[in-house]
C-alpha cells in the first residue's frame, strides 16, 4: 500500500504526519538540499544485544529520518528509518516504521469494527490531524487481536532485513478521550516488543517521554524521538536508553538545542516536516 509515516511534534498531545512523496530522479544524489556534511560518529559498531540475535543500534551516529519516502542516504549516515512499505538500505542499520495505535485512512475499512476505538456513543475516536482512527488496546483479548496484526508487519520487517522496527504512536492514549489509559498502551508495546525481538528485531520507543521510564519493563531498546529538544525530553529518553536516542528536529533553533546539548551522545537530524525526499519542495534535511 501507499506509505504515509506518522509522527508527534508539537508536544505530547500532538500528531503529525509524513505524506509519501514520489521517489524523484534526484534520488541518484548521494545528498542534497540542505544536507551540508556529514554528521560526527563517535559510536561503536552496533553489536550490543537485546536477546540472541539482536542488534541495537548504535549511538551518535549519522543518521536519516525516511518515513516520507527512501532515498540513497547522503554521505556519513550509519541509521536510516523507513516506513515498511520500503526496502533497507544496503550496509546500514535499518529501522522499519509502523502505524502501530492508529490505522491509516486507506486501512481503516480493513481493521474489525471491534478494534476501532469507540466512545460512550459509539462513535470511532479519530486523531484529527492526520483523520486516523484510534485502535482499541483496552483489554488484553483486543491487545492481542490488534497485535495479531502489526505483527504480520514486523514478520515482513524482519523478512526484508530490517534491524529494528519503531512503532508509531506509543502517545495516542493521550488523544483517546481518556478511553485508553498509559497502562493500556504499555501493556501493548509489551506484545510488540516481545514479537520483535523473536524475530530478532530491535525495538523503539516513539515519542512518549512521559513513558520512557518503563522503557525497560516494555522490552524497548531504544527511543526515536521528535523535537526532544525543542521540548527538553531529550535527556529523559537518553537516560532511560543509555543514549541510544535518534533525534529529529524540525526546526533550526531546535536542531542548535539539540547539537548543543547532546551532540557526540545522541543521533540528530533535522528533517522537514513533511520528512519528504530530495527533489520535493520544501526538503530539508541538515546535521551538524
Amino acid at each position: 500500500m501507499p506509505a504515509k509515516g506518522v509522527s508527534r511534534v508539537g508536544g505530547l498531545a500532538t500528531t503529525t504526519g509524513a505524506i509519501v512523496l514520489a521517489v524523484t530522479a534526484a534520488l541518484g544524489l548521494a545528498g542534497c538540499g540542505s544536507s551540508g556534511g556529514t554528521q560526527a560518529d563517535h559510536s561503536s559498531p552496533p553489536t550490543g544485544k537485546a536477546g540472541k540475535g539482536v542488534r541495537l543500534p548504535p549511538r551518535a551516529a549519522g543518521f536519516d529520518y525516511q518515513i516520507g519516502g527512501p532515498y540513497p542516504p547522503p554521505r556519513g549516515v550509519r541509521i536510516v528509518s523507513r516506513d515498511r512499505s520500503a526496502s533497507p538500505a544496503p550496509g546500514l542499520y535499518n529501522i522499519c516504521y509502523v502505524n502501530a495505535f492508529q490505522a491509516q485512512p486507506e486501512e481503516r475499512a480493513s481493521w474489525p469494527a471491534g478494534l476501532l476505538l469507540r466512545d460512550a456513543d459509539g462513535k470511532v475516536v479519530v486523531d484529527r490531524d492526520w483523520n486516523e482512527p484510534l485502535l482499541d488496546i483496552r483489554t488484553p483479548a483486543k491487545r492481542e487481536r490488534v497485535a495479531e496484526r502489526v505483527d504480520r508487519w514486523i514478520d515482513e520487517c524482519a523478512a526484508k532485513g530490517f534491524d529494528a522496527v519503531e512503532p508509531d504512536n506509543y502517545d495516542s492514549y493521550t488523544r483517546s478521550r481518556h478511553l485508553v489509559t498509559a497502562d493500556d498502551a504499555t501493556a501493548f508495546i509489551a506484545l510488540l516488543s516481545r514479537h520483535a525481538h523473536a524475530r530478532h528485531l530491535a525495538i523503539g520507543q516513539k515519542n512518549t517521554a512521559e513513558l520512557a521510564g518503563a522503557g525497560k519493563r516494555t522490552g524497548l531498546d531504544f527511543a526515536v524521538a521528535e523535537e526532544c529538544a525543542e521540548y527538553d525530553e531529550c535527556g529523559t529518553y537518553a537516560k532511560a536508553f543509555d543514549d541510544r536516542v535518534l533525534v529529529i528536529e524540525y526546526s533550526d533553533a531546535g536542531l542548535r538545542k539539540a547539537v548543543a546539548g547532546f551532540g557526540g551522545r545522541l543521533s540528530i537530524v533535522r528533517r522537514d516536516r513533511l520528512v519528504s525526499t530530495p527533489g520535493s519542495d520544501g526538503y530539508v534535511r541538515e546535521v551538524r
